[in-house]
């Protein structure tokens, strides 16, 4: 049962190293320090407008969970600490709560206590038919449709018919009437994927790269077998370099995610041009002590985020994304394979 397998995952997150072997990149990417920032600390405005509202910090936490009675609490307190700093939160796969009434408490629950949040909602590509009750259900502000190749064809029971997603993606973005957002789940998305994305109408891209959560991790401990999981344990894209390459190939926002674990990691990733980020599994973890501790999370990660800003002289976001980095070592390699000029960041004025 789908129930069954959310609460196998849950435990696996909390309790097994299921993070890639291999890092986001952002090491490899520098922000430029200036002695002269003239800029006052305690004026810094980390706010940003996303999706119709204004949040406090440019942080989701990212699709966690829902669909066990097990994630109704998680749900909870992760939904309390994102109304009370004025964040925004993404939830896992609605379908279990569309196909089985009993659990639609678990997801629910989210907008019950963050009433004015940004909230996100999330189907798979292939559900169309569930968008419109996926939306009414959190009287979402957007809505996430996750891509999870890597996950279903490691997970014993996945889905491995991938035939026709682009037309249903295609499908939701014509029926429904709030953004869309297209969003892998730690293998991240390429240049090419990404302008199709953008073409048959998604209004934002959340690339989950690799570097933090691997799925095909969590998967390996729930198969017989796990030599399949083990092979392919990191593979994709990692975070850093499928974030430029989204960037560098569409127009339409993104959210940079997958490992990003800090203040500083978000400055970088702003900083290439990234509308945010989002953040998991620090979050699930925190979510078992209770709000309080998520909110202490939340707020650690804006004060290394406007401590990254001062050092280089932004006052806010926009002027976050003009300072100049400098990309290095196998980050670089890649992208100057991808043809994508990354002296240019260095040359900012």
């Amino acid at each position: 049962m789908i129930s069954d397998r959310k609460l196998e995952h849950l435990e696996i997150c909390k309790n097994k190293d299921i993070e890639h072997h291999i890092t986001t990149g952002f090491e490899d990417i520098q922000l430029v320090h200036t002695s002269l920032p003239e800029v006052n600390y305690e004026e810094i405005d980390t706010s940003i407008e996303l999706f119709g509202k204004k949040l406090s910090s440019p942080l989701i936490i990212s699709a966690i969970t829902g669909g066990h009675p097990s994630s109704k609490k998680i749900n909870e307190k992760l939904a309390i600490a994102t109304e009370n700093t004025n964040i925004g939160m993404g939830v896992g796969s609605q379908r279990a709560g569309i196909t089985n009434p009993e659990l639609t408490d678990t997801f629910t629950v989210v907008r019950d206590n963050a009433p004015h949040a940004l909230i996100i909602g999330n189907i798979g590509a292939p559900q169309v038919e569930y968008a419109p009750k996926a939306i009414e259900m959190l009287n979402t502000d957007a809505l996430a449709i996750h891509l999870n190749p890597l996950q279903e064809i490691i997970q014993p029971e996945g889905d491995v018919d991938a035939k026709g997603y682009v037309e249903d993606i295609k499908a939701i973005c014509s029926n429904t009437n709030i953004p869309i957002i297209a969003k892998e789940t730690g293998a991240g998305i390429g240049m090419e994927d990404a302008k199709i994305l953008e073409k048959i109408g998604v209004d934002a891209i959340d690339i989950q790269g690799v570097g933090g959560t691997s799925w095909a991790a969590v998967e390996t401990y729930r198969a017989e077998n796990p030599d399949l999981g083990n092979l392919f344990w990191d593979w994709g894209i990692t975070t850093a370099v499928s974030t430029v390459e989204v960037l560098e190939s569409t127009k339409i926002p993104v959210i940079s995610s997958g490992g990003i674990r800090n203040g500083l990691e978000a400055a970088k990733a702003i900083a290439l041009g990234s509308e945010c980020v989002g953040m998991a599994l620090p979050f699930l973890k925190h979510a078992y002590l209770g709000h309080n501790y998520v909110e202490e999370k939340i707020n650690q990660f804006t004060h290394e985020l406007k401590t990254a800003m001062f050092l280089v002289g932004a006052s806010n976001i926009e002027e976050l994304k003009q300072k100049r980095l400098i990309i290095t070592g196998k980050t670089r390699e890649i992208l100057n394979e991808l043809d994508i000029d990354t002296k240019k960041y260095a040359r900012r004025i």
